[in-house]
């Protein structure tokens, strides 16, 4: 995408604005630690779930209780909390330089040839927001389960100017 009226990339809040996309608050913490830590150039985030304020928004399994379509959805808000998260302690997500990694754990009922497109739904809206050029390395795997009953937790670590 490029901004109108000039010949640069659109960055990543412009691409935001271009995509309806309004940021949810950032989660606050379900214990003891801190939502984001930055050591040099690099910002790593907590696990990141699918939650709305203080609750899920999904919980259950892939392949049991939830479809993978359910499963994409949740990645989605999940990475729709990361950047929330990541916005807060950069002040814009045009910071972001590159992101270096996308974890993806997945609650599942055993069968884990589908979660590739259940991580999808994070690694699509990253590469929607901050282009292909920076599209991260990603891990997928399936676990019995995650915090809270949800079926999704994110890694993200960005690479940031500083």
């Amino acid at each position: 995408m490029v901004s109108r009226g000039t010949s640069r990339p659109a960055g990543a809040e412009q691409r935001l604005v271009e995509l309806g996309i309004k940021l949810p608050a950032p989660p606050e913490p379900f214990g003891t630690y801190a939502e984001a830590v930055q050591t040099g150039s690099l910002l790593f985030l907590t696990g990141m779930l699918p939650t709305e304020g203080r609750a899920a928004k999904f919980t259950g399994r892939v392949g049991a209780e939830l479809d993978v379509e359910a499963g994409r959805m949740a990645a989605h808000l999940a990475a729709l909390n990361g950047l929330a998260v990541a916005r807060q302690h950069l002040g814009s997500l045009d910071k972001v330089t590159r992101i270096v990694r996308l974890g993806v754990s997945v609650a599942t009922s055993g069968d884990g040839r589908e979660l590739p497109k259940v991580a999808d739904g994070a690694s699509d809206l990253l590469q929607d927001v901050f282009g292909k050029e920076k599209n991260p390395c990603r891990l997928v795997y399936g676990v019995a389960s995650l915090p809270l009953g949800t079926p999704v937790e994110l890694e993200i670590i960005f690479e940031v100017a500083t």
